[in-house]
């Protein structure tokens, strides 16, 4: 007879694997993605420990991991942008599960080894390479490559062997700086004529814009500047358009945002620095900025709006969440498009997340912890902005993966609502129902994983979580609890200590002073919120009654008697396992709990 402690950690085995099935048959193939990234990302090492936010307990790699790029009807990855990230190991025909991939680019890294057989990855158009430590000669099942339009494998000086004659007919292909046999017949053996062109023509231009820079013509356009920007601070609510290559020239009206070119969003960045990132967000990283009148931003740089019909889809929705405006719910000042960038820019939070104050910073830091007052108020403030969310806002808008980290502080410690800005808008005149999941293992809603179906109710869930992560100051997923065969997942912990009466173990122990009466009632409202069924799960409006102690006590009763009906339901099946099935009396208890 297995012991409780085996038995527990195969409960928690059993609820991973369920957990990773459920996920791949409402979304084929992303599980298998997940794996075959994290097999890719090893194969090449990571050496310098640069790719820090991928992992195997995420639902897809399409929402929060970096150098990621998805197809938003699909979710499949279709995008590899994995340059000069420092690797050190190998390119392994692993890469080429990733059915859809149609650009991979890993320049300028210490990749070693011999190309792989690619000649699978039938969407290919992209394929760079230069500056590695690869060796061999190219295979010649690359010539399959129907699709590929730019190759770059220059600067790999070990490669060698004869180029496949099929490989010329690419747009664009460099194999300068290798020892690889490009033909005599060619002009140019080893690069593209589209290649030298195109530099022959940026150096022309050059030398013709510096000749015809002269003092009068300079003259003139200085004194025409300096009026147009004098103009502009004439109009301080004057949308900026700058004219950069690629920038999309529709001109929308979204009230009082602000369309920021391109330009602009490249210099409060300093071009993206990876130094300003400040978090990485369901949609794309966020980066600290300051835009040219010294307001410090948060810029989100969105992953998943490249395929066509996301420019259609990105301004309906950005015009639609712009009206959406509560003190609880972070405010959207612009954006910025380009034919393949989507941009938000939003206020930036001083006090940054939750999550940060309850677990980054120290107890007795500098800047202290959070006292129980104030996370009161942020279980309260996030209560009314998803109130306002679902039962506001025409269509709704359903957040889909609220937590700790999402939940943004300003100045005073008033809690703001953030991720939601293209979460998902929901007709009410057709569904509530939305089929693509994203979120953070934890947070999600069950009925979320099995069927792929979110509703408000799913939102529910994930306040329920984000709840106990409040009292706690846990996270929602926890797998050293193993270590102290505890349970991983936050809810089914809180469960347990609930059962045993260990109450005192269930408040964060940073938390010195609180009122043990709100705590109960806090605890008695997440678990409300987390109840398998979604039907049985309270509306936001009905939550914030709850918080203020209105109609708590007859929905806790109704719950306690049900978790007591499936206890003794557990026990008799557990009691019928153990024995075996030749014990009569317990066939005729399972019978008599069946007719019930």
């Amino acid at each position: 007879m297995a012991t409780p402690n085996f038995s527990r950690k195969l409960n928690v085995i059993i609820l991973l694997l369920l957990l990773s099935r459920s996920c791949s048959e409402n979304k084929p193939g992303d599980e298998d993605e997940v794996e075959v990234l994290m097999e890719v990302l090893r194969d090449l090492n990571d050496s310098n420990g640069r790719i820090m936010d991928w992992s195997y307990f995420m639902v897809s790699p399409c929402y929060s991991w970096s150098h990621v790029i998805c197809d938003h009807k699909q979710g499949k990855v279709i995008s590899l942008s994995l340059g000069s990230i420092g690797f050190s190991g190998i390119l392994s025909s692993t890469i080429t599960k990733l059915k859809f991939l149609s650009n991979l680019d890993l320049h300028d890294n210490n990749i070693s080894g011999e190309l792989p057989d690619l000649s699978s990855l039938v969407n290919l158009q992209n394929l760079n390479l230069t500056r590695n430590k690869l060796s061999g000669s190219i295979p010649t099942s690359w010539a399959k490559l129907s699709n590929l339009k730019y190759l770059d494998l220059s600067g790999n000086h070990n490669l060698s062997g004869k180029v496949p004659e099929k490989l010329f007919s690419t747009s664009v292909f460099n194999f300068t700086g290798t020892s690889l046999d490009c033909g005599t017949t060619l002009q140019q053996p080893c690069i593209s004529t589209s290649s030298v062109t195109a530099s022959a023509k940026k150096s022309k231009l050059k030398f013709l814009t510096v000749g015809a820079s002269c003092g009068a013509l300079l003259l003139l356009l200085f004194g025409a500047l300096c009026y147009y920007r004098l103009d502009l601070k004439r109009k301080p609510n004057h949308d900026l358009f700058v004219d950069v290559e690629g920038e999309d020239e529709c001109k929308v009206s979204f009230g009082q945002l602000r369309r920021f070119s391109w330009r602009e969003v490249q210099l409060a960045t300093d071009n993206f620095n990876e130094s300003n990132i400040i978090g990485r967000g369901g949609f794309g990283k966020v980066y600290r900025g300051v835009i040219a009148d010294n307001t410090k931003v948060a810029i989100k740089r969105l992953t998943d709006y490249q395929s066509p019909g996301g420019e259609a889809a990105f301004l309906r929705e950005v015009q639609l969440i712009s009206v959406a405006v509560h003190r609880n719910l972070l405010r959207l000042i612009g954006f910025s498009t380009t034919t393949y960038e989507r941009v938000l820019v939003y206020p930036f939070m001083q006090n940054l997340s939750v999550a940060y104050h309850l677990r980054d910073l120290k107890p007795g830091g500098e800047k202290g912890g959070l006292d129980w007052a104030t996370r009161k108020r942020i279980a309260l403030g996030a209560a009314r902005g998803l109130e306002y969310l679902h039962e506001h806002c025409t269509p709704k808008i359903i957040h889909r993966d609220l937590k700790a980290a999402n939940i943004l502080l300003d100045d005073e410690f008033e809690p703001v609502l953030g991720d939601f800005g293209l979460a998902k808008l929901v007709d009410t005149n057709l569904t509530h129902i939305t089929t693509q999941v994203r979120g953070t293992m934890g947070h999600i809603a069950p009925e979320y994983l099995s069927t792929g179906k979110s509703s408000e109710k799913t939102d529910v869930f994930g306040y329920g979580i984000t709840l106990l992560e409040l009292i706690t100051g846990q996270r929602a997923i926890d797998l050293s609890r193993l270590d102290d065969e505890e349970d991983v997942l936050l809810l089914d912990h809180i469960k347990k200590l609930l059962r045993e009466m260990r109450i005192g173990d269930i408040v964060d122990p940073n938390l010195r002073v609180y009122d043990a009466k709100e705590v109960e009632t806090m605890i008695q409202v997440a678990l409300l919120c987390t109840q398998g069924s979604p039907e049985d799960r309270p509306k936001m409006g009905q939550v914030m009654h709850m918080l203020g102690g209105h109609g708590l006590a007859e929905r806790w009763a109704e719950w306690e008697q049900v978790q007591h009906l499936q206890t003794q339901e557990f026990s008799r099946m557990s009691h019928h396992f153990a024995w075996g099935e030749d014990s009569t009396q317990d066939q005729e208890a399972i019978q008599l709990s069946q007719a019930r």
